[in-house]
């Protein structure tokens, strides 16, 4: 290996004339009569290497490349003949007549092409080989994408006085609303952590603890049917503030969207952001997700945002009970908490403080402002069904806090996911993770999950019934 410093392919554009000294891996091998052709590929792009037959032994060495075989190469930068150029790539006027070839590994014949979209591969084997499918050019293209859009995020989010916290990944089990994944306690016998399915209770807590702006890129897992835009975890933009009211959060949630958007090249329909009540949108569209692009739009790439709010607060469940629209955390109007204490409010009637984020079709973000006195929540609680004991042994730490001088907050969490499908124009989850699940809950790439020794499962006091 050469002492020379590694250039990227990118690089190259402006280094005609210069040598440079380049690594990554053959993406195609072309023979043209007696000179060999090379497109080499590294994170940044593509480049096109030239093997004439003049240097008997490289030539030779050239001959034996494969494709995915990891390379390193020096050579010239040179501009291509007249007419020879390759308008598709961005290093499509320049090549580089290698001097020197070195094989830094090779690699088996790869299961399928990795040049292609990839979308024709039986998912099965693209993810259990995702380590391969995931040099495909799109997919690099949408992480990278992901990882930039994340990073405006954070920067408008600091820049606007927020702290990043982050919470715990081992918490406790309690109803709000999706199946935990539970994970057993060595230390506590018969005990059992859960994986949290949002940071709600922690976030709220924070505010409680006088944070005012918090926020975070939290990881959420939820023991859910899988579906095309829904998984078993995913990443949310999860921020919590306080002494706002909706329209405080929502304002600065649509800035941020916004910017974020627009800082990777998306256009954004309409600004603001149209606002429909729940009813509204019912009535009008059928469900409170929706899309407003006309069919010319839907081409070109462009987001359609809107938000729903006015949301009822309670649901009549099947059994004739009541659970509630969002989460228990929700508030309601402030002029109806008194009525919702002393009984005398219509439950059916009463209008939560949730505010929806839809963009083309799929809910992407959903938030509200809180409740923060302890008598409301536990009331909710009381409403839906729980009995005292069940109250306090599975939220007394919020009824408690909430004790302590409580402020007004509200917040928003928003799939990053679903989000980054929009951005990147996707129709599948998978296709903005790098190693997502398969439709039937595994992660193939590890083949997970899998059994437990019996040494592991008698370390956690756990027996499995067949």
């Amino acid at each position: 290996m050469s002492f020379m410093m590694r250039n990227l392919v990118k690089e190259t554009i402006s280094k005609t004339g210069e040598r440079v000294r380049l690594m990554g891996w053959v993406a195609v091998r072309r023979d043209h009569g007696k000179i060999i052709f090379i497109d080499l590929r590294d994170r940044s792009g593509i480049i096109q290497l030239v093997f004439i037959p003049k240097d008997a032994e490289l030539y030779k060495a050239a001959d034996a490349l494969r494709p995915e075989w990891v390379i390193e190469i020096e050579g010239v930068v040179q501009k291509r003949p007249k007419g020879m150029e390759n308008r598709e790539i961005e290093t499509g006027e320049v090549e580089i007549p290698v001097e020197r070839l070195e094989v830094l590994n090779k690699s088996e014949t790869p299961p399928f092409d990795i040049a292609g979209v990839g979308m024709e591969i039986d998912e099965e084997i693209r993810l259990k080989y995702r380590y391969l499918d995931l040099r495909r050019p799109r997919l690099q293209k949408n992480l990278r994408m992901r990882a930039e859009f994340l990073n405006h995020i954070r920067s408008f989010l600091i820049s606007h006085d927020f702290l990043e916290v982050e919470t715990p990944m081992l918490t406790k089990s309690t109803p709000e609303g999706s199946r935990d994944f539970v994970v057993p306690s060595r230390l506590h016998p018969g005990e059992f952590y859960a994986l949290p399915q949002s940071p709600q209770q922690y976030k709220q807590l924070l505010m409680v603890a006088g944070f005012e702006r918090y926020f975070q890129i939290a990881r959420a897992l939820r023991d859910e049917d899988l579906r095309a835009d829904r998984g078993f975890e995913h990443t949310q933009i999860d921020l919590e503030m306080s002494f706002v009211e909706r329209e405080h959060v929502m304002k600065l949630v649509e800035e941020m969207v916004t910017y974020s958007a627009e800082k990777i090249g998306r256009k954004i329909k309409e600004k603001p952001f149209p606002i429909f009540t729940y009813k509204d949108a019912m009535e009008k569209f059928g469900a409170d997700k929706f899309d407003l692009r006309s069919d010319r739009e839907k081409k070109d790439g462009g987001l359609a945002f809107a938000w729903v709010v006015d949301f009822p607060v309670f649901e009549k469940t099947e059994g004739g009970g009541w659970t509630y629209g969002h989460n228990p955390f929700t508030g309601m109007k402030k002029e109806d908490e008194e009525g919702f204490l002393s009984g005398t409010a219509d439950l059916e009637g009463l209008v939560s403080l949730q505010y929806d984020l839809v963009c083309n079709g799929h809910e992407v973000a959903g938030g509200g402002i809180r409740i923060n006195r302890a008598e409301v929540l536990k009331k909710v609680f009381e409403v839906i069904g729980h009995t005292d004991d069940k109250i306090h042994s599975e939220f007394g730490h919020m009824l408690e806090a909430f004790c302590y001088g409580a402020p007004p907050h509200g917040g928003i969490a928003l799939g990053v996911e679903r989000f980054l499908m929009m951005l990147a124009g996707e129709s599948y989850l998978r296709e903005v993770q790098a190693f997502p699940m398969t439709s039937g809950g595994k992660i193939a790439v590890m083949d997970a999950p899998s059994e437990l020794t019996a040494k592991q499962l008698k370390e956690l006091n756990l027996k499995i019934d067949k």
